[in-house]
């Protein structure tokens, strides 16, 4: 009965936050459940093999969404590049050691949960590291949230029309040999990241092969959008079935000085598109997407359907999110020296 509940309520919330559009749905809506039933009392096992699976397909996913123009366009800009990243990420390491040292989170949570970009990736590796993983995804998340809001605003603003995305097929056609062998890579990637005990192993496992497979064209990538909504699923479960009542109402206390980070962020970062703009010649949206501090995938939707340097835009954000995900740990524990505290 409880499954059932589950499932359910996932699927009712998935398709109201699809209904306006907003990002991570697949995600949000399971461990927003997920977080309802386990603060009612109704709480259901995740266990851990389904979930470290999970992180070894969206491992993969994240690989397969690489551009190959990447390596091409720093080549050709790694000045702008490499301004663009420091600055948004510095930015955001600074906002994330203020939430430490007033001791708003614990630990580590606050500097990995203001990460920019890489809101999954954050999420699944902070808890290798000493972070609340709960609290990271609820700062990641409201980031994404409000970061896809201010990009769809400034675009419409600047009198672009967003077309709307196209409807996903579920169930397309499969090059099944290809689908085999990227399940069977990306999850023998990932039990090999969690036997090893790495911190965020079973993520960043696959995501290294994948992107050696992306890169050298030898492999291609296969992952249909079902077996993406079931790991999205099992991943927004298992992180919403840890939450407790103490948990949330920490988190609504928080929500203010946590939105206030956030519209801190996207304010600074708009400031260095603006920089963007007048000393590289950058036209103004394709900076201000570039520099927006996270929600990749929905910043690429907005991209693609306007008249921006699409390369560019998924140069810059994928760059940042790879610069993050190398240097988060020691960012964290450099940061969130003398800060810890209990919730």
């Amino acid at each position: 009965m409880r499954w059932a509940a589950l499932l359910l309520v996932s699927a009712i919330l998935v398709f109201l936050l699809e209904l306006v559009h907003l990002p991570a749905a697949l995600l949000l809506g399971p461990m927003a459940a997920a977080v309802l039933m386990a603060t009612m009392g109704g709480g259901v096992r995740i266990g851990s093999q389904s979930f470290t699976a999970a992180q070894g397909i969206v491992g993969m996913m994240i690989a397969s969404n690489m551009p190959l123009s990447l390596f091409s366009e720093l080549k050709s800009d790694w000045p702008i590049f490499i301004v663009g990243v420091f600055s948004t990420v510095a930015a955001a390491a600074f906002l994330g050691w203020l939430m430490a040292r007033t001791k708003l989170f614990p630990g580590t949570t606050a500097i990995w949960g203001s990460s920019p970009g890489a809101a999954a990736a954050m999420t699944l590796m902070s808890a290798g590291y000493g972070a609340d993983m709960r609290l990271v995804a609820f700062m990641q998340y409201v980031r994404v949230v409000c970061v896809v809001l201010a990009a769809t605003i400034v675009a419409r603003f600047m009198g672009v029309t967003i077309v709307e995305e196209q409807a996903t097929v579920w169930f397309p056609a499969v090059d099944w040999p290809s689908f085999v062998v990227t399940v069977v890579a990306a999850l023998a990637a990932a039990w090999v990241g969690m036997r090893l005990k790495l911190p965020g192993g079973p993520l960043l496992l696959p995501l290294a092969l994948g992107m050696a497979m992306k890169f050298s064209g030898l492999l291609p990538i296969v992952l249909p959008p079902w077996i993406l909504a079931a790991s999205f699923a099992a991943i927004g479960w298992g992180i919403g079935m840890r939450f407790t009542r103490d948990v949330v109402a920490h988190a609504a206390r928080a929500l203010p000085r946590v939105l206030l980070s956030v519209f801190a962020l996207i304010a600074i970062c708009g400031c260095f598109a603006a920089g963007l703009v007048h000393f590289a010649g950058i036209d103004p949206l394709s900076a201000y997407l570039a520099t927006s501090p996270g929600g990749a995938d929905s910043v690429a939707i907005i991209a693609a359907s306007t008249n921006v340097d699409v390369p560019f835009v998924m140069a810059m954000q994928v760059t940042r999110f790879i610069f993050v995900v190398v240097t988060g740990p020691a960012t964290a524990r450099l940061l969130s020296r003398g800060s810890k505290t209990q919730v």
